[in-house]
């Protein structure tokens, strides 16, 4: 009978030979490494690869050289397995061929660290070959002392003014891989920088490229039909509509909200590059410059509060305040977990403290029972439907048309960005520069629309509270109050500082 030992060594024995045996098919090998459909099992609902995957791990099997470098693009909506396909990618080139070296990367740190890295993780984990390896932090090495510095793919950041980070990698003679997820925000100084590993002769040489066609520009872009690279990349688009493992009622919402025209639906559903050249709405540029701007304003402009109600949960109600082209100097108030109640009386505080010339409202949701008990209080204000229609023209904008309030009132906060001075504060910033934007057909033209906030949720980001309250000073035209006349605190009536009996 043979010992344990002999029966590890057999077990092994067979391993090993089934992966010689996928060392040139990853169709092969994603379909023999993981329990596919096995009862109880984490995939017991899965049969295997989408038809998709298959496609694009077929080709790697087909053209697969030593002589000339696999260049793939896959441009992706949200949800089909685009960060799966890389995990299985990466697991097969690591398993069948000794020596393997590899990097990953993505378009920012936490994406790589919360969503691509534990990806490939999860399924080293679930692979039949899941201990020839061990996962650290930020590198997968084999656990065999001897190839333990060569064999192994590591989590890479970058520094768009460092690219010289991805310069230097090599691995003449073997296999050598470079996978960076959500390709389309990558710029494209790290893209040259990270194509230098092609260079290596007589090498298995594999570049992926995956992610969301957000940009009409740019790299990414340029792998495309059209693009000045197309000739050197295998490209792929897939309609999520089609894919397997996308949510269907997600995006029949999203067709039903944005339209199936619109930017956002060609992006995340349909896979296709925008028509707007950059989906942000709000760039960088004009944002850190209003924080560096001096705060200017004259005491006969006009004197706004926006005030965005949250509801119970990770979302806050932010109060901010405007005079003119200074949103700094009086510092916003945001409040948690409280009811239309409560917030209408801060409001009420706030009012009575500051005079404002108007209040703005987002009276939708939450904010319904806020304006019920700021109206109840004799509290003047106005109601703002954030889903309703534009009615007001955008100064210096004549040709861009909104599909809904909201989007107008952030036209008319971009405008004013350019020559505006806000706080330093980082909810604001981030809200201006993270929510995107599309089109939508509206009346026979196209419309800008933004992203909702609980779409940018799924998108792992905050939702905008800060940057809304803003836009709402600017849902309408306002004029000041008669700043010749003082307000008195505790007492109801206005005093003049007019005295009609003064010697003149």
């Amino acid at each position: 009978m043979p010992s344990s030992a002999q029966l590890r060594l057999s077990d092994l024995d067979r391993l090993v030979a089934v992966a010689a045996s996928c060392a040139r098919d990853p169709l092969r090998f994603v379909l023999m490494a993981y329990p596919w459909a096995e009862p109880g099992g984490p995939l017991a609902k899965h049969p295997g690869p989408d038809t998709w995957q298959a496609e694009v791990l077929a080709y790697i099997r087909d053209n697969l050289s030593r002589e000339k470098p696999l260049q793939i693009a896959i441009a992706g909506g949200v949800g089909p397995g685009k960060t799966t396909l890389a995990a299985w990618i990466a697991d097969w080139a690591m398993t069948t061929f000794p020596d393997c070296r590899g990097r990953v990367t993505a378009n920012t740190g936490p994406q790589l660290s919360s969503t691509t890295w534990p990806e490939l993780a999860k399924w080293r984990g679930m692979s039949l070959f899941g201990d020839w390896f061990e996962f650290q932090a930020r590198s997968l090495v084999s656990v065999d002392p001897k190839h333990r510095m060569n064999w192994k793919y590591d989590a890479l950041t970058w520094d768009e003014r460092k690219p010289e980070t991805f310069h230097g990698f090599h691995n003449a003679g073997k296999r050598i891989f470079t996978i960076i997820d959500e390709s389309s925000s990558v710029p494209d100084v790290i893209m040259e920088a990270a194509e230098g590993f092609l260079s290596d002769e007589d090498t298995e040489r594999i570049w992926l490229l995956l992610g969301n066609p957000t940009r009409a520009s740019g790299r990414f872009r340029m792998c495309f039909p059209g693009g000045k690279f197309a000739d050197l990349w295998k490209t792929f688009k897939i309609d999520t509509r089609t894919a397997r493992m996308s949510n269907k009622a997600q995006i029949e919402e999203w067709i039903k909200y944005y339209g199936i025209d619109s930017d956002f639906v060609r992006v995340r559903v349909l896979s296709e590059f925008p028509r707007a050249g950059d989906m942000q709405f709000i760039g960088s540029d004009l944002v850190e410059g209003a924080v560096k701007r001096e705060a200017e304003a004259s005491l006969y402009d006009p004197f706004t509060m926006g005030v965005d109600v949250g509801r119970f949960g990770d979302d806050k109600t932010v109060i901010r305040f405007r005079r003119g082209r200074d949103a700094r100097t009086v510092p916003p108030v945001k409040l948690r977990k409280m009811d239309g109640v409560q917030v209408a009386a801060r409001i009420a505080e706030l009012n009575e403290k500051h005079r404002p010339d108007a209040i703005f409202v987002d009276g939708g949701g939450p904010g319904a029972s806020v304006v019920d008990s700021l109206t109840r209080l004799s509290i003047p204000h106005f109601d703002i439907a954030f889903g309703g229609e534009p009615d007001r023209p955008v100064a210096g904008q004549a040709t861009e048309f909104y599909a809904n309030k909201r989007a107008e009132m952030w036209g008319s906060m971009r405008q004013w960005l350019r020559g505006g001075a806000i706080d330093d504060d980082p909810e604001l910033k981030s809200d201006m520069v993270g929510i995107e934007y599309g089109y939508k057909l509206v009346n026979g033209r196209d419309a800008i629309i933004l992203e909702r906030k609980e779409d940018m949720r799924k998108r792992g980001l905050s939702s905008p509270d800060d940057a809304d309250a803003l836009a709402l000073t600017f849902a309408y035209p306002v004029a000041p109050h008669d700043h010749t006349q003082k307000f008195v605190p505790g007492v109801k009536s206005m005093e003049s500082e007019y005295n009609p009996y003064a010697r003149g």
